[in-house]
């Protein structure tokens, strides 16, 4: 078994996690999530920060795991569209394009989950969760496009 480095597990670990603290920083003032109409299947809005923070730190040990000499676009293009879906949806109340963006995302996450997959199955398997959640933001996304 191959000697953990700290510091690259750390800083993998941080950069999702410091563009997800940067995304609720750049949309805190337009967060207007509590006054959407929202479908009966819509968690309380506690839970967001706690699941997205526990899904970066998945993601961030997952591309340590992988290695940096295995770099992947797919994964750093997935993470940008990450953070630019809390601007479109919540800054410029583009609902309908952040649910486009969330399909993409899908997508982008079943390809880098297939090529995590191929270097260390594992860090393909802890990803997921991201996968489950996008799904379920989507159909969320989607019903808050409508009802509004």
């Amino acid at each position: 078994m191959k000697k953990i480095d700290w510091k690259d597990l750390i800083i993998s670990i941080l950069v999702p996690v410091g563009l997800g603290f940067i995304a609720g920083l750049i949309t805190k003032d337009f967060n207007d999530f509590a006054t959407l109409n929202k479908p009966f299947f819509a968690p309380p809005g506690i839970i967001f920060p706690i699941a997205w923070t526990i899904i970066y730190i998945l993601m961030g040990i997952s591309y340590y795991g992988v290695g940096n000499a295995k770099k992947s676009y797919t994964y750093e293009i997935q993470l940008f569209l990450n953070l630019m879906w809390s601007i479109i949806f919540f800054i410029l109340k583009w609902r309908f394009i952040a649910t486009l963006l969330i399909a993409v995302l899908i997508f982008l996450v079943v390809k880098m989950l297939l090529e995590f997959y191929k270097i260390k199955k594992w860090t393909a398997y802890i990803n997921i969760p991201y996968l489950i959640w996008l799904c379920y933001a989507l159909v969320l996304s989607f019903s808050i496009t409508i009802l509004n």
